[in-house]
């Protein structure tokens, strides 16, 4: 019966849920300055007599929302971030809302605002039902940094958390057992001397020379260092102009490796690289290391908890509109391209989906043992609690990631659908969590067998604080 409240409290509500995703889609705010998504979520769940706590670990955009008491306690977690450049309305073709301004081109106005409604709901069937337990929701900002979660997990947020449940949009409906790859987040600022780069070049000592060099040392460091490992980097300044040897310079690189003590291995790499760098150039740096994350533990508990409830709600079927939208779409879309995600995702029968615009289908996991080479915060709650980040099909199939073509349907009636699904996943799989603890054991004990005796640590110093200002333009 608690489930019947839950999703019939979200049925009712479907409205004022997608007004809220879409009002987060409008606002498409970066990592740490989600000031008014933040606020619209926070005031929203708060409005519903949930106990909100913002500006949490040092992040003014951060905050928790608490509602019960005693165990069992599950989260719910809920992204804020939109990503640079990627503004776009709500249509077919590329045409930005504001050019160059940010665009929720991964989606996370649905994955904040299913979050949130369904912590609603699950509140909603509890406080009916009179059932035992606590909800905590998660305004996590920053993921697309690594910054939110990893800053929440050091400071004990998720302390005390029995499991946590998360939804990310996608172009499938699975909840996957895939691990991700570890990562560290640092830039690197050169220090030289300025001088006239035609008249007096011997008095100059170039920052940029060793922004170069170090590129250079890196590049050649690939061939050594495994093969699933990943390092990428940009330069964000290299001086202002040719005839003046630039006294400043600083680049910024991710280094990801599917273990966090491989990402270790490399990064210490790295770090001698830069030495080099000082000694050619003439240079010297500093180091700012903005943050870091741990690869994923998957549960499978977890996951055959979800897809037994998608499986039992049902996935969304799609409009004649919905496919002529998707017919346009496609065509901004490469058919090889469509073919590579599709085979890259090794979905069963992938080759049975090229002519497909959407997957409406409920798939078992089937990617158990693989490493994807993206990163993401979510990892880091997964090595202190029991947690499931699953994926609803938001987009159609092909859709690249980080794109105008993912803001375009995360903010219309493609991504909606994904909404009202996964919200409503959600919140059947919460109360399940909540009202079954043979489930719940199971689950926590499968945790503790896949963290075979390791202990988290966290990868951030315990002094550092956010980087705040690292995307303010």
């Amino acid at each position: 019966m608690s489930k019947e409240i839950a999703l019939g409290w979200i049925d009712e509500n479907e409205k004022r849920i997608i007004k809220l995703s879409d009002k987060a889609w409008e606002y498409a705010e970066v990592g740490l300055l989600e000031h008014k998504t933040s606020k619209l979520l926070a005031d929203e769940i708060e409005g519903h007599g949930f106990e909100v706590v913002r500006g949490i670990a040092g992040m003014p955009t951060a905050f928790v929302a608490t509602w019960g008491s005693g165990k069992p306690v599950v989260g719910f977690l809920g992204e804020l971030d939109a990503l640079a450049g990627l503004s776009q309305k709500a249509v077919p073709y590329k045409e930005p809302v504001k050019e160059g301004a940010p665009g929720h081109g991964c989606g996370h106005n649905i994955h904040g605002t299913s979050a949130l409604a369904c912590s609603i709901a699950v509140k909603t069937a509890m406080e009916e039902e009179d059932i035992p337990g606590t909800v905590k929701f998660f305004g996590c900002p920053a993921e697309e940094t690594l910054v939110g979660k990893v800053f929440l997990v050091r400071d004990g947020y998720l302390k005390g958390v029995d499991a946590c449940l998360s939804h990310h949009p996608g172009s499938m409906n699975n909840a996957g057992l895939g691990s991700s790859n570890a990562m560290n987040s640092i830039k690197f600022h050169f220090y030289g001397r300025t001088a006239h780069a035609a008249g007096d070049p011997e008095n100059g000592i170039s920052a940029l020379d060793a922004v170069e060099l170090m590129s250079d040392g890196v590049n050649f460091m690939r061939e050594h260092i495994i093969e699933k490992a990943r390092v990428h980097y940009v330069t964000e300044v290299g001086g202002g102009q040719p005839n003046v040897v630039p006294a400043y310079a600083r680049t910024w690189f991710y280094v990801r490796a599917p273990e966090r003590d491989q990402v270790e291995q490399i990064y210490s790499w790295v770090l001698q690289i830069a030495d080099g760098a000082d000694k050619m150039a003439r240079t010297t740096h500093s180091v700012e290391f903005l943050t870091g994350c741990y690869n994923m533990l998957p549960n499978r508990g977890l996951s055959e908890l979800v897809v037994s409830n998608m499986s039992e709600i049902g996935a969304p079927v799609h409009t004649k509109a919905e496919i002529e939208f998707a017919k346009k779409l496609n065509e901004s879309i490469p058919p090889e391209s469509k073919k590579e995600s599709l085979r890259k995702s090794e979905r069963p029968d992938w080759q049975e989906m090229l002519d497909k615009f959407f997957d409406e289908e409920v798939l078992d996991a089937w990617n158990e043992g693989k490493v994807s080479a993206g990163s993401t915060d979510v990892s880091d709650v997964s090595w202190v609690t029991p947690t499931m980040e699953f994926e609803t099909a938001c987009a159609i199939l092909g859709t690249p990631g980080h794109s105008w073509q993912c803001t375009a349907q995360s903010g219309m009636s493609i991504g909606h659908k994904g909404l009202m699904f996964s919200s409503k996943v959600l919140a059947a799989s919460g109360l399940d969590l909540i009202t079954k603890p043979d489930l719940l054991k199971k689950v926590r004990k499968e945790w503790t067998e896949r963290l075979a005796g390791r202990t988290y640590k966290p990868p951030i110093p315990p002094d550092l604080k956010p980087p705040l200002h690292q995307l303010e333009k």
